[in-house]
Parts: structure tokens; C-alpha cells; sequence
């Protein structure tokens, strides 16, 4: 099984796919989709939508997980839940089954504490992947442990 998990944003989103063949989770690939800020919003949308396409038909995931919004005071929640929204439905256009997670969830999973720290949780997904490098950037981590908390809540 392939999955897909995403950290939505609209300067970055984070994405890692991982591959669970007889038990044993694999990270495949991870990076961000970068948008340019120069560019309007809706141009930026349309990029985070085309560039998740090419994605999805190069990796073929059987499912997704999305990081759920956490509401921000702050000028940019907006453009991420647009962003967000923009992901939900390129993973629906496609038919691939998607998860959602908010942030504390995904640190319970993958460390038993949903107060984790950042390192907590970079440090489950090395062992959980037996990486030897951590995965940058943060937000192509953050990607996998989503995808990993996925796979553990299936």
C-alpha cells in the first residue's frame, strides 16, 4: 500500500509518500511543493493543484492523509485553508481515499504524547522509516508523519 500524507500550506506544501509491503513502512519520497510569492494567490492554487497531480499520477497512492487545520490567529490561515481546500479536492478528483489529522493526533501516534516537540516527532519518524537522515525540509517530515500516522490508524 501507497500513502500519500500532506502538509498543506500555501508558500509550501510538505508532502511524503510511503509504501507498506508486508508490515514494513518505507518512505518512497517527500519535498514540498514551493509556490511563487510573487505570484497571485489563485495562480499559486493552481500550482499547488497541478503540481499535486503530477504527484499522485507518478506515485499512485491508495491514500491520503491530510494534516487537519489548526485555527491560527493570523494573517495567513485564510491562504492555508485555501490551500488545504485546493489539496482535498485535487485527492478527491483522483478517488483516493484521505484521512484527516489534526496536529496533536498525529503526535500522539507516532510518539505517545500529544505535546511532543518538533524533535519528538522528526526522531519517530527516523526510526519508524529507519532513516539515517532526517528529511527536509520540516514540512516534507511533517508529511511523513502524517502519512505514518495513517497508516497506524488504518
Amino acid at each position: 500500500m501507497k500513502i500519500l500524507g500532506i502538509d498543506p500550506g500555501l508558500a509550501r506544501v510538505g508532502y511524503g509518500f510511503i509504501e507498506i509491503m508486508e508490515g514494513q513502512q518505507k518512505m518512497i519520497d517527500c519535498g514540498i511543493i514551493r509556490t511563487d510569492p510573487s505570484h497571485s494567490e489563485g495562480d499559486r492554487l493552481v500550482e499547488i493543484a497541478s503540481d499535486l497531480r503530477q504527484l499522485i499520477q507518478s506515485c499512485k497512492p491508495q491514500l491520503a492523509a491530510v494534516e487537519k487545520f489548526f485555527f491560527y490567529r493570523s494573517s495567513t490561515t485564510i491562504s492555508v485553508v485555501q490551500a488545504r481546500g485546493v489539496i482535498m479536492m485535487t485527492l478527491a478528483r483522483f478517488k483516493i481515499p484521505t484521512l484527516e489529522f489534526p496536529p496533536m493526533q498525529v503526535k500522539l501516534a507516532l510518539t505517545g504524547s500529544g505535546r511532543a516537540d518538533k524533535n519528538e516527532v522528526l526522531s519517530a519518524v527516523m526510526r519508524e522509516l529507519e532513516l539515517i537522515n532526517p528529511p527536509k525540509p520540516d514540512d516534507a517530515a511533517d508529511a511523513l508523519a502524517i502519512a505514518l500516522t495513517a497508516w497506524f490508524q488504518r
